[in-house]
This record gives structure tokens, C-alpha cells and sequence, in this order.
């Protein structure tokens, strides 16, 4: 059985950090291209950021270019987002998923996704 599980948000003013990790069992994540998205209340979903199974291509939103930085560790099957000046329209539940796709593109389904994690960004 595959499952991902996402963790790592949280409350944080403005300006500050956090790292979501999402870890997998049951899925090499090593395999595919894994994507972060986010959806906000009332927003159409949005894809964050996404890195090919190599880890040699990565995709970052507009909004988050020079703030996020995704990357995978293989050893403990886990990929991260490491989230820097984080901005009140950074609010939103975040969850990691895949389609099983192995091309340098972000995924287009969630074959598999967690459950998320609530990032709340606010003074």
C-alpha cells in the first residue's frame, strides 16, 4: 500500500521559514517526478514546485522562484520543500504527489497524494 505523508507546516509571521518534508512508503520516490502543490480556500490548485526522479530538473512557480528550494533525500525516501520569506499568500494546505510519471514535466493527476499539511502565514 502506498502512502505519502506530509509534515512540517505550521504558524509563522512573515519573513520566516519552514520545511515540509513528505516521506513515503510503499513508492521509491526516487523513481518519479514528485511535485508540490498547494490550495488556498476559494484558489484553483497550484504547483509549486516539482523534481524529476533524478533530481537533475526542478520546476518552481513564479510566486516562489528564490524563496523555495525542493530536493530529495534517497537514503530516507523523503522529499523536501524548504520554504524562506514566506509571504500571507504562501497560506494554503500543501501536499506532495506524483502520477507516476518519469518525465521532466510536473504531475497532471494525483495517482497518489497525502493528506497535506496547513502552512499559515500571518503577524
Amino acid at each position: 500500500q502506498v502512502q505519502l505523508v506530509e509534515s512540517g507546516g505550521g504558524l509563522v509571521q512573515p519573513g520566516g521559514s519552514l520545511r515540509l518534508s513528505c516521506v513515503a512508503s510503499g513508492l521509491r520516490l526516487d523513481e518519479y517526478v514528485i511535485g508540490w502543490f498547494r490550495q488556498a480556500p476559494g484558489k484553483e490548485r497550484e504547483g509549486v514546485s516539482c523534481v524529476s526522479h533524478s533530481a537533475y530538473w526542478t520546476y518552481y512557480a513564479d510566486s516562489v522562484k528564490g524563496r523555495f528550494t525542493i530536493s530529495r533525500d534517497g537514503a530516507r525516501n523523503t522529499i523536501y520543500l524548504q520554504m524562506n520569506s514566506l509571504k500571507p499568500e504562501d497560506t494554503a494546505l500543501y501536499y506532495c504527489t506524483t502520477d507516476l510519471t518519469t518525465s521532466e514535466r510536473c504531475p497532471t493527476d494525483s495517482i497518489y497524494r497525502g493528506q497535506g499539511t496547513q502552512v499559515t502565514v500571518s503577524s
